[in-house]
């Protein structure tokens, strides 16, 4: 097998990245890593789209790829049926089997995009476990699998004894360990697998893996956790106002998603650059010597909002929705945008809905969507010449929006003062 002589470089670069939270024995996993080796990461289809959260990783194993290692992208048809008690307090609700069938197929494509499954030499593997545990019965399962596990070793997992202390644990989700080890297993067998990936929260499931292909094969593996991430002020990674960030565009449109990293706190950004962008050390050292010299620029968001935009959607729709953003506090025009773009990015604002049959004045829309609580609040911010139909100024207290107002005949924009806006949809007749 030929030698990448990397193993080293790799882990100091996962490292310097903040993205190494646990490993099995480092030296060993460098000399692993310094040949062509098969990693794996598995995804439960618990949702129709992976998040943010599940991004980390997806990047490590796309990192992996790049140092010249064979990526396994697992979606776990199978593991998604049962449920992984891992960072849980209560039980998972069991989602149909056709759902989760479907939810397979679409994060699999999700998944795709951000790996290589053409390059000569090392191209990724998608691989669905269901493939291979349809194959065992539950008397198979308990005789060849289940007798190699220990229940006081299970008993002892953090996942298992946090349930236990709260709200307790079933048997399907008690045993989830027992399907993850599978995977490993099988995937060892069938690709000569030597690392599975994962946060941190699925080390007790992956080290289970591990003493099965001990115990089974008689063979090694390794494996890899990356740190769950928390924001600098406490609140939770990946989630806003209106829920999770989510990676497929018709749950969370590319800009409430540009504008979620663009709203990165300082404290943040740096790291976050880390963690989700392929700039070098070198480049991330300049942006963060910019930040520091001017904050208020906010390059460093720019920077990784544009870079995860692109990543994720395409560099057209982190240009676009750069555009918007600007177009909605008056740096450029509305009318550039087009209409799929500016809907999606109005969408994301306070609102309320017309008929152009009946159009109240701006005074009365302002209240409407919910921006000042009252309509002598809004007559004065008129008065102070902070009242923006369009990105027009509105000078008359009394001024009603026109027909030929609304943009695309669909929705027109409300600004109060430099940062406060809302939006007005045309009712659908």
């Amino acid at each position: 097998m030929m030698s990448t002589g990397k193993g080293k470089e790799l882990l100091e670069e996962l490292r310097w990245r903040g993205l190494v939270a646990q490993t099995t024995d480092e030296k060993a996993l460098i000399e692993q890593l310094d040949k062509p080796t098969t990693v794996y990461l598995g995804i439960d289809p618990t949702a129709p789209s992976i998040h943010c959260g599940n991004l980390v990783v997806l990047l490590v194993l796309k990192r992996m790829q790049q140092f010249g290692h064979t990526p396994i992208a697992l979606v776990g048809g199978s593991t998604g049926l049962v449920g992984d008690p891992s960072g849980k307090s209560e039980e998972r609700s069991f989602n149909d089997e056709e759902v989760v069938k479907e939810w397979v197929e679409r994060i699999r494509k999700q998944v795709s995009k951000f790996l290589d499954f053409d390059i000569k030499g090392n191209g990724a593997i998608a691989v669905n476990n269901y493939d291979w545990t349809k194959e065992y019965s539950a008397l198979r399962l308990l005789r060849e699998i289940g007798k190699h596990f220990s229940v006081n070793q299970m008993l002892s997992k953090d996942s298992v004894q946090s349930r236990i202390e709260a709200s307790g644990i079933s048997y399907t989700e008690f045993s989830y360990q027992v399907l993850q080890g599978l995977d490993y297993l099988e995937l060892y067998r069938r690709h000569d697998c030597k690392l599975q990936i994962g946060g941190s929260d699925q080390w007790g499931n992956i080290v289970a893996g591990l003493d099965l292909i001990r115990k089974v094969e008689g063979g090694s593996a390794h494996c890899l956790t990356t740190p769950l991430l928390v924001k600098s002020d406490g609140s939770k990674f990946g989630k806003t106002a209106s829920g999770t960030v989510w990676l497929d565009p018709e749950m969370t449109s590319p800009y409430a998603f540009f504008q979620y990293w663009i709203n990165t706190p300082d404290a943040d950004v740096i790291g976050f650059l880390k963690v989700f962008t392929f700039l070098t050390k070198e480049e991330i050292a300049v942006i963060e010597k910019s930040m520091q010299e001017n904050p208020g620029a906010r390059e460093a968001q720019r920077t990784l909002a544009r870079e995860l935009t692109s990543l994720v959607h395409s560099a057209d729709d982190a240009a676009r929705v750069e555009l918007a953003a600007k177009a909605l506090f008056g740096q450029a025009e509305l009318s550039d945008l087009d209409e799929k773009t500016l809907t999606s990015s109005l969408k994301e604002l306070p609102s309320t809905t017309i008929s152009l049959n009946e159009i109240p004045s701006w005074v009365d829309l302002l209240v409407a969507s919910g921006v000042v609580d009252s309509k002598s609040a809004a007559r004065r911010i008129v008065k102070e010449g902070g009242a923006y139909l369009n990105n027009e100024k509105v000078s008359e207290e009394g001024f009603t929006p026109q027909k030929k107002d609304f943009l695309h005949g669909k929705v027109a924009l409300l600004r109060k003062g430099k940062r406060d806006l809302a939006a007005v949809w045309v009712k659908k007749s």
